[in-house]
């Protein structure tokens, strides 16, 4: 497969990216200099009622858009009114990665880690922004199969130093019926994770939406 073309994409989208500048994201306490991490995290979740949830999938609808891509444009502009105003947004997101029809029923994990960058313009609508969005998430898409440490080497930056791998979104579409699972006999279960627990990743917002039986819930994971 020739990776000329996606290349030459990759490196126009990030063209111009300061790498090693972090989203300026409140905290409750002074951020460390080193990467040195205690391996402590924590997680919040958010609910939305039926009637949040519902304008949601309605909006999405109306405007001929997924609900990622909506989901994605919410995150962007969570994310620029909390960094006060940091409009150069790159972020990674993840992809299924099963850009071949003969990929779709082959079991395996193919899903890859790709930056979103997004260049905000203050006057958007949340509209124009949605709009921007979708069409953002379309290209990288005809691009998705060009792997990250490719997309890092050409623009000569380590994964160490990439930033944007710090926040994350995600969008998880979950059936009302996974709540228990029956395999061979042994029954799996939901469980909630504690309000924090340790982890050996570095610092990092991810955000999820999950969306079951029409109700949407908000996981922001700062870890």
């Amino acid at each position: 497969m020739d990776m000329t073309f996606s290349s030459d994409f990759w490196q126009s989208q990030l063209h111009g990216y300061n790498f090693e500048c972090r989203l300026s994201l409140p905290t409750d306490r002074q951020r460390s200099s080193s990467d040195q991490r205690s391996g402590l995290a924590s997680i919040a979740q958010i609910s939305f009622d039926e009637d949040i949830s519902t304008a949601f999938l309605d909006y999405a609808s109306a405007h001929k858009v997924t609900p990622f891509q909506l989901g994605l444009a919410t995150f962007y502009a969570f994310l620029f009114k909390i960094s006060h105003g940091q409009s150069d947004l790159c972020i990674a997101c993840l992809n299924a990665n099963r850009y071949k029809s003969e990929l779709q029923n082959i079991i395996g994990m193919f899903v890859a880690t790709l930056p979103y960058r997004i260049q905000l313009d203050s006057n958007w609508s949340f509209d124009e922004l949605v709009k921007h969005v979708q069409e953002k998430s379309l290209s990288v898409l005809e691009h998705s199969h060009y792997p990250l440490q490719y997309i890092l080497a050409d623009s000569h930056i380590s994964q160490l130093n990439a930033s944007f791998l710090e926040t994350v979104f995600n969008f998880l579409t979950v059936p009302s019926d996974m709540a228990h699972l029956s395999l061979n006999g042994a029954t799996l279960e939901q469980v909630s994770l504690d309000p924090s627990w340790e982890s050996k990743e570095m610092d990092k917002l991810s955000q999820i939406f999950l969306i079951d039986n029409k109700r949407a819930k908000l996981s922001p994971l700062p870890i």
